[in-house]
C-alpha cells in the first residue's frame, strides 16, 4: 500500500488529536484504528487486487441496497461483512459455492455483504487461519469497504479467533457462531429455544476471554484467618462453572421435554399410524411441501432455516389410508456438531419414521453436495434403514439437464414443484405404495353396532371391499394383527 504521510507523521497527528489522558482510551476503540480524519489519505493509489495470487475475490456476493424502498425490508442496523474462506481441497469452485452460501446464511442473520475472498492453503493456518501476510490484506479490505465484521467460513479455535481479530481490528465470528445466531432468532417454541440455548452454551464455554480485572481471583476458601489461604477461582473460571450448570439445567429441561414427544409418538405407534419424515437440506422447500401435501400452513420464506420446530400433521394416501407428516429442521454443509447434540431428541422423528422424503432443491447448481450433506446428518442420528425417496423439488426452476442426471443416479427419485402443483399426485401414490402395509388379511361381517370397528379398519388399515348387507357391512381388509383379533368373532364361517 502506498502513504503519503510517515508514520511517525500520523502518530503526531493523533497526539495532537487526543489529549493525553484520553489516548489510553481512544487507543481501545476499534473504530479509532481508522478514520477519514486522520487516514483518508493514507490509502493513497489502491493495491492491484487482481494480481494477488493467492486471495481472489468472489464475484457476485454484495448484497448491498440499490433501491433505497427495500430499506424498510431490512433491520434498522445492519452489521457490515467480510467473508472468508480457506481453499484446501475440491475445485475452486467448489469453494465459491460454500461462500454464496455462507453469504446466503449472513444475509439471512440480518448483515450486509460488502466483499468475499478466497485463500488457498493446504490447510488453514493454525494462528490466523489464512495466514499472517494475507490477514493484513484482509485489514486493509476490511478498512477499504468500511466493514465492522469478518465471517470465516469454517470453524475456528479459540485461538484463531483471537489472533485474527488482533490483525484485522473488528469482529471475527466463523460460520458455526452465524448459524447458531441464526437459530436462535429463528427459534419459536420452547423446546427449540432450548435446544438452541444449549448449543449456543457450549460453543461459547471454550471460547470465553477474560480482560483486565475479569482475570483476576476471587477471596481463597480458606478456613481461617482473613479467608485469602490460597488463590480462589478467577473470573473466567467463575464463568465457566455457571455455564456448565446451566448447561446441565438445559439437558434436564429437553429431557423433559422429549417425554412429552415420547408419549405422543407412542400414542401413535400404539394405533399403527404410519408416519412420514420431511428431510433435507435448509431452503430446499420441505415447509412448502408440507403445505402442499397438508395443507398444514407452515411459514415459507426464501431464507435459510426459516423454519425450525418441527410440525406434525395428520395426511391420508390416495387410498384413504392415514399417516403423519412430520417437517423437520433443515440440513447444510458442515452443520455444526452442536446443533446436531442439542437437535437429536428433534431429530429422532427421522429414526422413528417408516418413510423419508428426502427434499432436495432442484434448481441449486450441485444438488448432489446437498443430498450428501443432508444423509451424512441422517447416518449420525441412525436413520440410515429407513427407507428414502428423493424428492427433486423446484422442478419448474431446475435445469432439465439436471433433473435428468438426479433421476437418472437416484434409485427412488421424483421431480415435483410445490410451487405449480406439479408430480405432487404422483408422489401421493408413491407414498401410498411405499408405506408398510399391514400385515393380515381378512374378511369380516361387522353389525352396524359396530360401526366403530368399520372406521378403525379405514383409518388404521387397508380396505380392498366394502359391502353393506342387510346383516352389517361385509368388509375385505388389511389391518394389523390387533385389529384383525378384535374383528375376527364377525368372520363368515368357512363354507362346508
Amino acid at each position: 500500500m502506498t502513504s503519503s504521510s510517515s508514520p511517525s507523521q500520523d502518530t503526531q497527528r493523533f497526539a495532537h488529536a487526543y489529549p493525553e489522558g484520553l489516548r489510553a482510551d481512544a487507543l481501545m476503540e476499534e473504530d479509532v484504528a481508522w478514520s477519514h480524519e486522520f487516514d483518508g489519505e493514507r490509502d493513497g493509489d489502491q493495491f492491484d487486487r487482481s494480481e494477488r495470487a493467492a486471495l481472489r475475490r468472489v464475484a457476485g456476493l454484495s448484497t448491498e441496497l440499490e433501491d433505497v424502498t427495500e430499506v424498510e425490508y431490512r433491520q434498522l442496523r445492519l452489521e457490515r461483512v467480510v467473508l472468508v474462506g480457506v481453499w484446501t481441497s475440491g475445485t475452486v469452485q467448489d469453494t465459491e459455492n460454500s461462500l454464496a452460501e455462507l453469504a446466503a446464511l449472513a444475509e439471512t442473520a440480518g448483515a450486509l455483504v460488502l466483499d468475499g475472498v478466497i485463500q488457498r492453503r493446504d490447510k488453514p493456518d493454525a494462528a490466523t487461519y489464512i495466514g499472517s501476510g494475507k490477514a493484513q490484506e484482509l485489514r486493509d479490505i476490511v478498512i477499504d469497504t468500511g466493514a465492522d465484521t469478518v465471517i470465516c467460513d469454517g470453524e475456528l479455535s479459540p485461538g484463531q479467533l483471537i489472533h485474527l481479530e488482533d490483525v484485522v481490528k473488528v469482529k471475527v465470528i466463523d460460520r458455526t457462531a452465524l448459524i447458531l445466531d441464526i437459530f436462535a432468532q429463528h427459534a419459536k417454541s420452547r423446546e427449540g429455544k432450548a435446544q438452541v440455548a444449549l448449543a449456543q452454551m457450549q460453543y461459547m464455554l471454550p471460547r470465553l476471554r477474560g480482560w483486565g480485572q475479569s482475570l483476576s481471583r476471587q477471596m481463597g476458601g480458606g478456613s481461617g484467618g482473613l479467608a485469602t489461604r490460597g488463590p480462589g477461582e478467577t473470573k473466567i473460571e467463575t464463568d465457566r462453572r455457571r455455564i456448565r450448570e446451566k448447561m446441565a439445567k438445559m439437558r434436564r429441561e429437553i429431557a423433559e421435554m422429549k417425554t412429552g414427544r415420547e408419549i405422543k409418538r407412542q400414542e401413535r405407534r400404539r394405533h399403527k399410524v404410519p408416519s412420514v419424515v420431511i428431510a433435507g437440506y435448509t431452503n430446499a422447500g420441505k415447509s412448502s411441501l408440507l403445505n402442499r401435501l397438508t395443507g398444514a400452513g407452515v411459514l415459507v420464506e426464501n431464507a435459510l432455516f426459516a423454519t425450525l420446530d418441527p410440525t406434525v400433521r395428520r395426511a391420508e394416501t390416495p387410498s384413504g389410508r392415514l399417516y403423519t407428516l412430520a417437517d423437520t429442521v433443515g440440513f447444510v454443509r458442515h452443520l455444526p456438531h452442536h446443533l446436531v447434540e442439542a437437535f437429536r431428541s428433534t431429530m429422532e422423528e427421522v429414526g422413528d419414521s417408516d418413510l423419508i422424503l428426502h427434499v432436495v432443491d432442484g434448481s441449486h447448481p450441485v444438488p448432489e453436495e446437498q443430498l450428501a450433506a443432508v444423509r451424512e446428518v441422517i447416518s449420525d442420528v441412525g436413520a440410515t434403514d429407513v427407507p428414502e425417496i428423493v424428492v427433486i423439488n423446484k422442478a419448474d426452476a431446475a435445469d432439465p439437464l439436471v433433473l435428468q442426471r438426479l433421476l437418472r443416479t437416484e434409485k427412488r427419485a421424483i421431480a415435483v414443484s410445490a410451487r405449480t402443483g406439479r408430480g405432487i399426485a404422483e408422489l401421493l401414490a408413491l407414498i401410498d405404495n411405499e408405506l408398510p402395509r399391514p400385515s393380515v388379511e381378512i374378511e369380516a361381517l361387522v353389525p352396524y353396532t359396530h360401526g366403530r370397528l368399520v372406521a378403525r379398519a379405514h383409518s388404521e388399515g387397508e380396505v380392498i371391499s366394502e359391502e353393506h348387507t342387510p346383516e352389517g357391512t361385509l368388509l375385505k381388509v388389511r389391518v394389523h394383527e390387533e385389529l384383525a383379533a378384535e374383528l375376527a368373532p364377525y368372520a363368515p364361517a368357512p363354507a362346508l
